[in-house]
């Protein structure tokens, strides 16, 4: 039986809608008319959040990923093949084919886009008897909400400067990575970029290790002396995370690096010219810290020239998808697999108020790729904590954001069910534990243990 007559129209979609590889129809409009699920993994968008809209709205206003190959292949006629990379940071590698009209016009562009693989796009780049187009840019910050893409759009203003900036946001929001955009959209990109967490550093050496020391200029020393990382820095951007954890003694000092753009090694005689941006980041209240002594107040205000605060994740939901994505394509690759969301914890994620951010959804993913059993990441992979009485209560109640009532409560009465029945063994020291009767805790743990 010949395929036209042995597949419907919908099975036949269905098929193509569940492919590992993307694809890609365009009209001669260059609006996309078909995409299949494999889009999410790329893109963090579903199908429906995609078919329709323009190459340039999808391309150069929404920046989804870049470059295109679609132009190309319609003002040739002929197939390509582009090296691209997405706003998520995956490199793809996209192959376009004109499909013709009776009239030898580009009717429609059909792509096939893939995880990239180096050996695959030479050996199919001599296949198909054209040249790959390599080039790519760097990885940009992921941003869909509103609230993100302005904060970007501030960013990209002040990064071709050389004025400090000071980064405020909640733990877990990304602090240094926005300070690492900073330094790649400037001048200096080419140059050193350091990452100091004065958190990390022992109060007894922060000088030392800042500001470097001439030989002989303590006890312990190194006897050739030691380059401060100020000095080392020096060209290119240093980037201090937890500035409110800076010594009080030695804020001064650090002022006057500021001021003077040199720095006085311990031990030293002569100040040694510096050349450099300084980036800090801290989720303390500064201002607070002023008031109780603990800040100088002329060094927050040398350092506030520029302040970029990152949003909490719970004020930035519509990045929680594209997130997700973005963290599903680095956990499946580093453990092997291919797992997807499934529709249930996509809703949850959008609920949950993500009290550690960015650094938590991230850490949840990870764990969710590792047990998942299926292809799939399920409610019952999320981390047990995440229905807790404490957690349920912590949801955004600015906005009436709740897990859904139903999937809550069945989650938080699996949990003390199945812990019960692990601590006691029977069904009647259960009831006894949980107040409830025993026909109803058999029930309960029929439903939660025994079925399983």
């Amino acid at each position: 039986m010949i395929l036209e007559n042995s597949l419907r129209f919908k099975e036949f979609i269905a098929l193509i809608d569940n492919v590992y590889d993307e694809i890609f129809i365009w009209d001669n409009e260059r609006r996309v008319v078909y995409a299949n699920k494999a889009c999410y993994r790329h893109y963090g968008l579903m199908p429906n959040d995609i078919i329709g809209k323009t190459l340039d709205e999808l391309s150069s206003r929404e920046r989804l990923w870049w470059p295109s190959c679609v132009p190309a292949t319609m003002e040739t006629k002929e197939p390509y093949i582009q090296k691209q990379r997405t706003f998520l940071g995956v490199n793809i590698v996209t192959i376009s084919v004109p499909i013709f009209d009776e009239y030898n016009n580009v009717k429609y562009v059909v792509q096939s886009v893939r995880d990239d693989n180096e050996a695959l796009l030479k050996s199919l780049s001599v296949l198909m008897g054209i040249e790959a187009e390599e080039k790519i840019e760097s990885a940009e910050i992921i941003a869909q909400s509103p609230v993100m893409k302005e904060t970007v759009k501030f960013i990209d203003k002040i990064a071709k400067t050389k004025a400090h900036v000071l980064i405020l946001g909640e733990t877990g929001t990304g602090k240094s990575l926005f300070a690492k955009y900073i330094h790649e959209k400037s001048e200096r990109k080419k140059k050193p970029f350091i990452n100091i967490n004065i958190a990390s550093l022992s109060p007894t050496v922060i000088e030392s290790e800042l500001f470097g020391y001439k030989k002989g200029a303590f006890t312990g020393a190194n006897k050739e002396g030691k380059t401060g990382i100020f000095e080392l820095a020096t060209g290119g951007t240093l980037f201090l995370d937890e500035i409110g954890d800076l010594p009080y003694d030695l804020q001064a000092k650090f002022l006057h690096v500021l001021q003077e753009e040199e720095v006085l090694p311990v031990g030293g005689t002569k100040p040694i010219k510096l050349d450099l941006r300084i980036i800090c980041a801290t989720n303390c209240d500064l201002e607070k810290m002023i008031e109780a002594g603990r800040f100088r107040e002329d060094l927050f205000h040398r350092l506030n020239t520029f302040d970029v605060i990152i949003p909490p994740l719970r004020k930035r939901k519509e990045d929680i998808r594209a997130l997700t994505a973005h963290y599903l394509n680095i956990n499946n690759k580093k453990y092997g697999k291919s797992v997807f969301l499934s529709d249930s914890v996509i809703e949850v994620f959008q609920k949950y108020k993500w009290s550690g951010n960015v650094r938590e959804l991230s850490n949840v993913i990870e764990r969710g790729v590792i047990m998942a059993d299926g292809d799939s990441i399920e409610v019952t992979n999320l981390p047990e904590s995440f229905f807790s009485i404490g957690n349920v209560v912590k949801l955004d109640q600015e906005d009436c954001l709740m897990v859904p009532f139903d999937l809550a409560m069945e989650e938080y009465e699996k949990k003390l069910v199945t812990t019960a029945f692990k601590k006691y063994k029977s069904s009647r020291k259960v009831a006894a534990a949980l107040k409830i009767s025993q026909s109803k805790a058999n029930r309960l743990i029929r439903k939660y243990i025994e079925e399983e």
